[in-house]
């Protein structure tokens, strides 16, 4: 009998890694089949997302989001007729953001990079999870708004921590947790997915809410439209190139600043 339960802690030990891996991945193939598929998320080559971000009561921010395999992200939006860019060409990141008064591009921080970054990779990060670097690990059950949701902890290969909560049932993704530096802060943001639609026989959320953890508001993004392997050119994701400033025109001295001319004393 001692035996018996001596192997049976052995089995147990020695194979716990494989059965939880096992589980990990039959939890990611039900959320790829819940999307519509891997063959049909691959197809994607470009995104085009059309909708509307809410930072308060009035305040509204129509925006365009625009991703290309292999890893390129582009965001423009419109806050009180003052439009704003943040892109990244599958190297660097830049942005243009007039609101602080500055109209040319500048490269972006290299937090705000691994973002867009991040947000480049079409497929999302449990696709071929293993292949770009990324580590998952199954941490439970937990409820999510009262919904049954498995709580996934993915490690990207940056060093980003974030938690994806799979609907048990449906498989798909609702809730999102992350931590990111920001300016040498540790930041905790917590996004909510609904209203899933199909396009194109894909799944996708049109409605997300994301709050940053000690701060009362959130903000919530309404998309409209997805329009899927559209013509994208790569030029639209590259850092557009400064216009050189004109030279300052030379001072012109006013009469009154001439030097005083000496007189010659009249002569006899």
């Amino acid at each position: 009998m001692f035996r018996k339960l001596c192997l049976s802690v052995v089995v147990a030990v020695v194979l716990a890694p494989a059965v939880l891996a096992q589980t990990v991945d039959e939890i990611i193939a039900k959320n790829i089949e819940a999307r519509g598929g891997l063959d049909k998320i691959k197809s994607v080559q470009t995104m085009r997302s059309t909708g509307k971000m809410e930072f308060g009561p009035g305040m509204e921010a129509p925006g365009v989001f625009v991703q290309k395999r292999p890893n390129m992200s582009r965001l423009d939006f419109t806050v009180q007729g003052l439009t704003a860019t943040q892109a990244y060409d599958g190297k660097s990141g830049w942005a243009i953001m007039p609101f602080t008064g500055k109209k040319d591009p500048e490269s972006m921080t290299a937090d705000d990079t691994k973002e867009m970054e991040e947000d480049g990779d079409i497929d999302g990060p449990l696709v071929d999870y293993k292949a770009k670097g990324n580590q998952v690990e199954l941490v439970g059950k937990e409820k999510v708004e009262g919904t049954d949701a498995y709580k996934l902890k993915v490690t990207l290969k940056n060093g980003d921590v974030k938690y994806i909560y799979l609907d048990t049932d449906s498989g798909l993704e609702i809730k999102e947790e992350s931590k990111r530096m920001v300016r040498d802060t540790e930041q905790e943001t917590e996004t909510s997915l609904s209203d899933y639609r199909e396009v194109n026989g894909l799944m996708f959320p049109f409605a997300t809410q994301t709050s940053i953890k000690g701060s009362p508001q959130a903000q919530k993004l309404t998309i409209e439209k997805i329009e899927l392997n559209v013509p994208v050119d790569d030029a639209g994701f590259k850092m557009p190139a400064v216009a050189p400033k004109p030279a300052a025109a030379p001072a012109v001295k006013s009469e009154a600043s001439k030097p005083e001319e000496k007189k010659e004393p009249p002569k006899n």
